[in-house]
């Protein structure tokens, strides 16, 4: 077992306080996103795991051994983490292979069981034959799965990311982190990646973890942050939305694009902010089908998708992802319906972001 439990985490430097009692729990081969903004304490909490700080209050546990606490600072070398920095590190000098093992440890089991696991860990990264390669004759994205190879090479209780993939292009980015998802899941690895971007949580993460202001606002599987936020601020952080004000009826909140079924909980009160996720806005030309009218006024085109903006006869402006959207051109008259369910906060109040 190598689960990490976070509890009561609070670090300030001087006057200011950059951890305000955290709490987290990564189960046993799981991975965990923490996502914010910059400057909301997740790089802190990073390096207080790996022991480069030391916290002002609370505990970190790994592995059912207390490694940081009021008691306790186990040195960061003794704590038996990988980490996987931003620009990957490799040792220029050495070889891949030779930079990959460089944390087993020489003497039992001789150099035939090392050069095993350096091979062993370069083929869940898919860098298969690259051992004898050195890091200069590699492009951005294979010297960071180099980096994560060298991290899971000893088999640590924990390797922790820290932005990995920033520096990459789009692309490459999402190629390299399913190949770095594929080879922390082929090895069982508990990892905790630390992110600002969105995307990158919610596609890798089995946990994702939101950060704000130095406090943990929400921690949830990926599907259920996005859909059962726990906040204005939430919601509107790790997805695109459209806020609307509305009054409760019963199950359903009455707002400029109609009568919406809320999810659960509904909140109190009747006055609600409601939350609707871009692509539940459905477009049919007017005449044709549900919904409410509104004007096209622009049309993006991404290639794989398009946001579509609209007026609404109360000058109210919303956004609708389509995956078909050739049609509905600026000046066209349409209409907007939602599908599914909404989510909905008391309200009216302003948008919070982490």
């Amino acid at each position: 077992m190598s689960e990490l439990v976070v509890l009561g985490l609070c670090k300030a430097f001087g006057a200011t306080e950059v951890l305000a009692g955290i709490d987290l729990s990564v189960p046993s081969g799981s991975l965990a996103a923490v996502l914010g903004p910059s400057g909301c304490g997740k790089t802190t909490l990073l390096r207080i795991v790996a022991g480069f700080e030391r916290p002002d209050g609370g505990s970190v546990e790994l592995a059912g051994r207390t490694v940081a606490g009021p008691s306790v600072d186990v040195p960061p070398e003794k704590r038996r983490i990988g980490i996987v920095p931003q620009e990957g590190a490799l040792f220029p000098h050495l070889s891949v292979g030779r930079n990959v093992g460089y944390g087993l440890r020489r003497g039992a089991g001789g150099g035939r069981q090392r050069s095993g696991r350096v091979e062993e860990v370069l083929d869940m990264v898919g860098l298969t034959g690259y051992a004898d390669r050195m890091p200069h004759e590699l492009s951005g994205g294979q010297q960071q799965r180099v980096a994560v190879a060298r991290a899971l090479a000893p088999r640590p209780a924990l390797i922790l990311l820290d932005e990995p993939f920033s520096a990459l292009d789009t692309g490459l980015r999402a190629e390299v982190r399913a190949d770095v998802r594929a080879a922390l899941r082929a090895d069982g690895a508990t990892a905790v990646l630390v992110t600002h971007d969105q995307e990158e949580a919610l596609s890798t993460a089995d946990l994702v973890a939101v950060m704000r202001a130095g406090r943990m606002v929400q921690a949830a599987t990926p599907r259920a942050l996005y859909l059962l936020p726990a906040d204005l601020g939430v919601a509107s952080f790790v997805g695109d939305t459209v806020l609307l004000d509305g009054t409760l009826s019963g199950r359903r909140a009455v707002t400029a694009l109609g009568s919406l079924a809320v999810r659960e909980p509904v909140p109190a009160g009747s006055a609600v902010r409601v939350v609707v996720r871009p692509e539940q806005l459905v477009l049919t030309a007017d005449g044709h089908g549900d919904g409410v009218p509104a004007r096209v006024r622009e049309q993006i085109f991404f290639g794989h998708d398009a946001l579509v903006h609209l007026e609404l006869r109360d000058g109210a402006v919303v956004t609708a992802r389509s995956l078909d959207a050739a049609w509905a051109q600026a000046g066209l008259d349409v209409r907007v319906a939602v599908r599914g369910e909404v989510s909905c906060f008391p309200g009216p109040a302003a948008d919070e972001r982490p």
